[in-house]
């Protein structure tokens, strides 16, 4: 009778100890940790997912591929947090998240390339965006600096245009130019005589020439779509489908450079470079992911929007990103080979 009474209280204490070790008393408290790990996992899982999938989607995907490399800092946190969770399912997610957001921001093509022909004559090409005119003299200062003989200038208005025709009048005295007002205007000036102008329609100014460099014909184009803000993202895709159509188009040597407002991680960046066999000049240098938006601002610039686009008759020799006070962007100097026929 004694054993008895004095057995159950035994029994009931090997319980307690049993539920006590299988529940730890801190597992409570690590419960906002994992879902706090799932919620950091929302954004990098979708995103990269329509870098995968190569889609730019709708709003707000297009504007969130232009911080995709940076997703890799809550993807990270979320493992750590999942791990300190204890939730072993739930840290393999954020594990298989992390190396998706990594393998997305690998760049898109390759970094070596092979060229045919041999060097005809040495192009140094020079990108900018003056953002409403504002960097006008920034921009002029550049010029006489490291003397390009090709410059692609987005958001010039009317007086930018006159103010750098008139300044490079002997330098730089052939041009193309969309005379606006704002970001609407534009203009390409070049050293070389230039024939056949023609604009792709779109609401910012995209002049484009024809240039006898070399010997060789050389398709010029400047790029300024629209940016994918909310509510123009389909206007934003149609414009960049134009550019990539007039690359399409081109069957001799093309560059293409100017602000984009896309990056290597957008669908319809990569389209134009794919359709037109194009190659990105910062790529072949070893710096695509140089940002070069937003400049001004509270936060750093994050984003490779602006770009010098070339056909396989280019070889890049160097690239340099350059900082033009009253722009918030950098401007994008590539030095280049053209190269003949074998």
């Amino acid at each position: 009778m004694d054993r008895a009474l004095t057995a159950e209280p035994v029994a009931g204490n090997s319980a307690n100890d049993s539920a006590t070790h299988s529940e730890p008393p801190l597992r409570p408290r690590r419960r906002p940790a994992a879902w706090a790990a799932g919620l950091l996992l929302v954004v990098p899982a979708v995103i990269s997912a329509c870098r995968l999938l190569d889609t730019d989607g709708i709003s707000p995907v297009p504007q969130l591929l232009s911080v995709l490399p940076w997703l890799s800092v809550p993807a990270g946190l979320a493992v750590l947090l999942a791990a300190f969770a204890g939730r072993r399912a739930l840290t393999l997610l954020a594990v298989v998240v992390l190396g998706a957001v990594g393998w997305s921001s690998l760049p898109y093509m390759p970094q070596l390339v092979m060229s045919s022909g041999l060097p005809i004559t040495r192009v140094t090409v020079l990108a900018a965006n003056v953002e409403y005119g504002q960097a006008t003299g920034a921009l002029t200062e550049a010029i006489r600096r490291e003397n390009p003989q090709l410059v692609f200038v987005s958001e010039c208005d009317t007086a930018c245009g006159r103010a750098l025709t008139t300044a490079f009048a002997t330098e730089l005295p052939h041009h193309a130019s969309v005379d606006a007002g704002g970001a609407s205007g534009s203009v390409l000036l070049s050293a070389y005589p230039l024939t056949d102008r023609r604009v792709i329609p779109a609401v910012m100014g995209m002049p484009g020439a024809t240039a006898e460099i070399g010997g060789m014909p050389v398709r010029l184009q400047l790029a300024h779509p629209l940016p994918p803000v909310p509510g123009q993202v389909d206007a934003w895709k149609r414009e960049l489908g134009r550019i990539a159509d007039a690359a399409r188009d081109e069957p001799g040597p093309l560059l293409l450079a100017g602000d984009f407002n896309a990056s290597q991680d957008h669908a319809a960046f990569r389209r134009i470079l794919d359709v037109g066999h194009l190659l990105d000049s910062a790529r072949l240098a070893d710096t695509s992911r140089t940002p070069t938006w937003p400049m001004e601002g509270p936060l750093p610039p994050f984003a490779q929007i602006d770009h010098v686009l070339v056909s396989r008759n280019f070889t890049v020799r160097n690239i340099r990103f350059l900082d033009l006070a009253g722009s918030d962007h950098r401007a994008v100097l590539t030095s280049l080979d053209l190269r003949g026929e074998r």
